[in-house]
This record gives structure tokens, sequence and C-alpha cells, in this order.
């Protein structure tokens, strides 16, 4: 591959619904663009960036892939990214280092839920886009009004660049709206035709407003145009540029990806519209406190960011990242940001799928990989010791959904832990976490399309035999009522003994924290005791009258007592004081604590309704609301985990897929007096069941 820089690299990233055809789409580009010489299929399971069994099981993208292609003196750095909206990490990251996108429409589908959502996307970080109507072939394509629904929920910035000719079986092509040619697919290749005279009325009006798009983004052409005057093809070019690169026009491009149709003029729009690197603002970061600024530059101080991790089972790690400034060779010392080492640099390659091309210089802007490199994982930042610089990182959500996992025997347990591990280095929206309470490893994702992948590379990469089940809830115990009691712990038969007698009052806290004080007069308890009396309260609290469930937002006050001279000692002082809250708590009024959650629901209007009255059947509370981006409304919430420890799954079903939740530990809260019996018989069955494994 030759070498490019700054003002000849363009990265690019497919977006759209699931289904939509990013994968085909990218597969016929490389395909054009001459970097394969032979087509895949994703019913096939063999096209390029869609290399994983996982992905092949599916025949979805699941993972970002990432194709190099050269074309007319340009790389595009092509970024297949996920449909699932539930890889949103990995989305995020590839668009972090895009500098333009193509939303892909399936014509038959129109706009879809995914659309809708990567657009927005799109939109909140200001990329230039084009938009490209996949499946024109298909049946029951009605182009004007599938032109009309993207101008309604897209935005009318929205400018069709084409015209399609024919439909269903005999597309074979379109109408070239800029440069007034038909584009026509003889079955092999692309070839230029005449318009015919039937469509001219309508392409010429096409490009009336295609041309008022462009004189809107240069005040030379915007007076040329008012004049009356014709614009020239280069300033057409130009005010095209200009216009798509600051967001004022999106192109519509239309075309079938698996019959290439489309595709070549995709690529010369990609090298004459989107903006190449060198034309993008500087990048800022942070040595210490001190704000550092980059160009996009071969002279300046070599730093890169990484933005993407893969496993390997026979290389290892290999992460892909973006080359911020300065370049990248072989044998190059490179700074590690988050372990502060200094590393030797691999051989550095670029990825065609899972293909290595190597690279002999890496140049600024440009997206390549390195392998083995100690301590690099996705979001880590590489510098020259000598000028540090550590770049912001990306923002992704944090867990929805929690699913406990466990290996079947006991030689997959390090095989379970070592997996996760790997796991977590190429996904950082991945959380694992063990809870002690429930006996259970947790892993933490954005639904079951996120987890059962997870899951299932566990089985199909490394090996591991292991089986799911749902999360238990972390519930908490307290007492309601403020109580006395007497606690008494004597056994005395001859030689040394235990005598320990304490009177001790529980109050309820209402924060939640634990406290422990004396009320002590003329020396009942001797102070030397009063340690393992708090100690021995505290060891009580770890399990609950009821269910057994930690008791929380209690204070225990030692008010009075009695010991002896020979038999008293710590440990009887400390039985004594759980055999006192023990007594109390019959008075007490102990009751179960579950978790609540503060939850933040974004929903389009449409489903207000809906998502209002279901949060009321899940016993939340509505907090308030306020309006998220046009068109949508922002709810928020607080409600027990045991009633949205599902709720993406529900979500997603009462808004067709559109809704979106965040959700954040706020406290704990009084169960529901008829919920109780039925928790502490769950957990009388989930303790037996434990026994008897």
């Amino acid at each position: 591959m030759n070498e490019y820089k700054a003002n000849e690299i363009k990265n690019v990233v497919l977006l759209g619904h699931l289904g939509s055809g990013k994968t085909s789409l990218a597969e016929s580009l490389a395909l054009v663009s001459g970097a394969i010489g032979k087509k895949g299929s994703v019913e096939k399971k063999n096209t390029i960036s869609d290399f994983t069994q996982e992905e092949h099981d599916k025949q979805s993208s699941l993972s970002t892939g990432l194709l190099p292609l050269e074309f007319k003196g340009r790389k595009i750095n092509l970024l297949d990214s996920p449909g699932a909206d539930e890889m949103i990490g990995d989305i995020n990251h590839a668009m972090s280092v895009a500098t333009a996108a193509i939303l892909v429409i399936d014509a038959s589908s129109g706009v879809q839920v995914g659309t809708e959502r990567m657009w927005l996307e799109i939109k909140r970080l200001g990329l230039p886009a084009f938009i490209f109507i996949n499946k024109m072939d298909k049946e029951n394509v009605k182009f004007d009004e599938l032109l009309e629904e993207i101008r309604t929920k897209l935005g009318s910035q929205a400018v069709p660049f084409c015209l399609p000719i024919g439909k269903q079986d005999t597309f074979n092509g379109f109408a070239d709206v800029v440069e007034l040619k038909a584009r026509i697919y003889d079955g092999d290749k692309c070839i230029d035709d005449e318009i015919h005279a039937d469509k001219m009325d309508r392409v010429n009006s096409l490009r009336e407003q295609l041309i008022e798009t462009v004189a809107g983004a240069d005040e030379e052409l915007l007076e040329k145009y008012f004049n009356g005057e014709e614009l020239t093809m280069d300033e057409i070019h130009k005010g095209l540029h200009a216009s798509v690169k600051i967001a004022e026009a999106v192109p519509v491009v239309v075309g079938s990806a698996t019959k290439d149709i489309g595709s070549l003029t995709l690529l010369h729009m990609i090298n004459q519209y989107f903006p190449s690197v060198s034309e993008l603002e500087p990048r800022k970061g942070l040595d210490g406190e001190t704000e550092v600024v980059r160009n996009y530059s071969d002279e300046e101080p070599f730093s890169a960011k990484v933005f993407k991790t893969m496993i390997d089972p026979f290389l290892g790690t290999i992460n892909l990242m973006q080359i911020m400034s300065g370049t990248l060779k072989k044998d190059q010392d490179v700074y590690v940001s988050n372990t502060q080492n200094t590393e030797r640099a691999t051989p550095v390659f670029s990825m065609l799928g899972k293909t290595q091309v190597p690279l002999e210089v890496a140049h600024a802007g440009d997206l390549v990989a390195m392998a083995k490199v100690s301590g690099v994982k996705t979001g880590t930042t590489l510098s020259e010791k000598k000028n540090v610089v550590v770049y912001p990182d990306v923002v992704t959500p944090t867990p929805t959904m929690y699913m406990a996992v466990h290996a079947e025997n006991k030689k997959d347990e390090d095989k379970l832990s070592n997996a996760l591990a790997k796991l977590q280095l190429e996904d950082n929206t991945i959380e694992v976490r063990r809870n002690k309470e429930t006996a259970q490893l947790l892993i933490g994702g954005q639904g079951m399309i996120h987890i059962g992948y997870i899951i299932d590379k566990m089985k199909n990469m490394f090996k591991v035999s292991l089986t799911s089940e749902e999360q238990r809830i972390v519930y908490r115990e307290t007492i309601k009522k403020t109580a006395e009691a007497e606690g008494r712990y004597i056994k005395q038969s001859g030689g040394s003994g235990y005598y320990g007698v304490v009177v001790m009052r529980f109050e309820p806290t209402g924060d939640g924290g634990y406290e422990f004080a004396e009320e002590i007069f003329g020396g009942a308890v001797p102070k030397g005791y009063f340690p393992a009396v708090d100690k021995g309260l505290q060891e009580t609290l770890e399990h609950g009258v009821l269910a057994g469930f930690p008791v929380i937002g209690v204070r225990g006050v030692l008010t009075d007592g009695k010991y002896h001279a020979v038999d008293s000692n710590e440990l009887a002082f400390k039985m004594a004081a759980g055999i006192a809250f023990k007594e109390a708590c019959k008075t007490a009024q102990p009751t179960i604590l579950e978790p609540i959650f503060k939850v933040e629901v974004v929903i389009k209007d449409e489903y207000l309704g809906d998502v209002l009255g279901d949060m009321n059947k899940r016993r939340g509370r509505v907090l308030g609301m306020e309006p998220a981006t046009e068109g949508y409304q922002k709810v928020v919430a607080e409600a027990p985990e045991a009633e949205i420890s599902k709720y993406t799954i529900d979500l997603k079903a009462m808004t067709q897929g559109s809704g979106t939740f965040s959700r954040e530990f706020v406290r704990y809260e009084e169960v529901p007096g008829n919920l109780i019996d039925k928790i502490c018989e769950e957990q009388k069955r989930f303790e037996e069941a434990q026994k008897n494994k």
C-alpha cells in the first residue's frame, strides 16, 4: 500500500439500521476500488469486515471492521460499524476517528429506528454525511415518498444527487443530477449515457434545488446565483465540498450494493466532497493540567489514540489507532499514557478486515494498527515521552442490564476470568463484577444482543463452557422503630467461662449508616469491652433476622450491662451484643429495603404516555420531564432495581426500538409490605440451593 499524508486521507464510517446493507456496501466499495478481486456476501459468510464466528452466526456486524481503500490518489479508511444500537460503545469509538459518515438506508424499509438514532449521533458530532439509499432493486420502492420521509425525519438539508432509472429488477442505474449524465450498470461495470428526455424536467428541478443549496455555502456563488448567472461545474464542486463539510448539505445517493450500482459514484463523491483529515480542527489534549493542541501534521510530535482493540487467539492483542500527529514507524519508542511506560512499537500495519497490510510508516490522520504492545487498550493515548499528551476519552454509556455467568466446571473457572479480562480490553463498555452476597459473577452490557455477543465469544474464541442466569437483586434490612433489649451470654461450668451482659438501645438512623455509642455510668461494663460490643454488633448486622440480608441504618447504644471479674472476655461481649439486637428486633419492626435507581429515559414524543404509564406499574416515581433533541422527551424517574432489571428489553418493545435509558443507584428504600414474604421465600430457596451445590 502507498503512503498517504493527512491531506490525502479520509476516514469514513458506515452507519445505519440493522440489516440496511452496510457490510454489503463496504464489500462493493472494496471491490470497485480494487482493494479486493472478488466480492463476498453476508449470506455466504465470506465478507471482509464480518469475519468472526459470532458475526457469521448472526449474519450481522457486531464489531467495527476497517477497510483501507485506495482510489484516485486518496486513501479512504472505511469503518463498517455494527447495526445493533446495543453496540453503541463500538460505534462511538468508530465515529470518534471519522472525518465523515455515510448513513445507509434500506429502500424497502425507509427511515427506521436505527437510522434516526445514528442520524442523531451524526448531528451531535457535526459530521459531514451522505445518505445512501440501498436496495433500490427491491419491490415496492417509492423513491419520491422515501425522499420526502428522509427530508421530514432527518432534515431538509438532505439533497438528492440522483434520480433512479428503472424499478425492482429493471433498476440499473440513475441520472446524476450534478454531472447531468446517466450512470448505467451493465452487469459488469458502470457506463455513462445520456439522460432520457422524459426525465430531464425532474432532473433539472432537482438540480435547481441542489445549486441553490450549493450557492448558500459561499457568498460569491450566492451573489452569482441571485444575478441569474450559470455556475460552472468547478464552482458547483467547490460549493458542494464547502456545504457538505459544514453539514449544510447532505447528498442523497441511490444504488444497490449487491449489484455494485452507485459504488463508483460514491467513491468519487467521497474524494470530491468529504473533507480530508488535514481540514479538521486541531485536537486538544492535556499534559498534566496543561492544555496541548496538536494539528494533523507530520511535523508535530507523535501522538495517537487507540479507538479499538481486537483479541486474536494466535496474534494476541491488536490495537487500532488514529495517528493524531507526527508519524509512526517500526521500533519507534512510544509512551503509554495509562501505564506511564515507554514501549517499543511493533511493525505498523493496516487491517483489511482481519488481514494485515504492512506499512513502512504511518502518517498523521491515518488509521493503523500495532500488535502485542504492553499496557495498551481501547482509549489509551500514545505519545513521545518528551512531548506527552493525553486525549479525552470517548463518552460511552454505562451498563443497563446484567446477567450472571458461571463456569460449568472447575477447569473452566480460570479460563472464564481470563476471557472476561481480555474482552474488557476489546470493549470498555463491558462491566464485570463479582457479587459476594449472591455469589454471582455479573456481566453488564447494553442489552441481550450485547451480552449475548460477549457470552458467545467466550464460548467460541476462548472455549469456555459456561451457563448464564438472571441477576439476583441485592436487598438490605433495617429497623423502623427504636427498641431496647438485653443480651446475655453466660457459660460457667468450672474453670474459665464466658460472662457478658449488655443492655442496648437500637435506633433507626434514617440515612443507611451505622453508628455505635455508649451511655455507661458507674463502670457497669468496662471500657475495654466497648470495642468487642461494637464488633459483635457489626458482625450480627451482616445477616438480618428476616431473610439474612445485611442490616443498614442502625445506631446501637450500649446503656448498661454486667461483667464478671474472671469469666468476662471479648468473645462473651461480642456474643451478647448480637443476642441483644436479635431480641430487640421483636419490637423494632424489622423490614426489607430494596435498591432504588435513578433512570433517565429518552423517547419519542409519541411514546411519552406509554412510558409514563409503564413506569407507574413498575412502582416508579416520575421526577420530571424535559425536551431532549427535536421530537424527543427525557423522563427522569426513580424505580426499584427489581422492576427495571430487564427494562432495556421492555423499553424497546414499548417504543419500537427507539427508546434508550441510563440508570444510576441512589439509595435503599423500604419494600412494600405485600412483597416481603415473597422476597424472604426466594432468598430461603436460594440459600438452600447454595448449600446443596
